[in-house]
């Protein structure tokens, strides 16, 4: 068991120090404010989703158009991506795979 441990211990710190190795170099160098863009495009693509769904609540009777639902598929799609890749940014950080200067 104690044998497994430190195995499972020196793969984690293999991959924390790979994932340095290898990402950080990839972003130049972020300061607080440079995530400001990445939260204002996921917080835009969130907003013209819950828009797009408002509007057809408020359009259609009863069943949306093929249309509607067609827009609505692609800005989900949209939206899933572009948290799905926030959140490995955020991961990334948490990780210290990226390191983000305070000031």
């Amino acid at each position: 068991m104690e044998d497994h441990s430190r195995l499972l211990l020196e793969i984690d710190r293999k991959i924390k120090t790979l994932n340095k190795e290898i990402i950080d170099p990839m972003i130049p160098s972020l300061k607080i404010e440079d995530l400001t863009p990445v939260i204002k495009l996921v917080a835009h693509i969130r907003g013209a989703y819950l828009k797009e769904l408002f509007a057809i609540s408020s359009a259609s009777e009863g069943i949306p158009s093929h249309d509607q639902i067609k827009r609505l598929r692609e800005l989900r799609i949209a939206f899933e991506e572009f948290v799905s890749a926030a959140q490995a940014m955020e991961t990334a950080i948490e990780r210290g795979y990226l390191e983000v200067e305070e000031k």
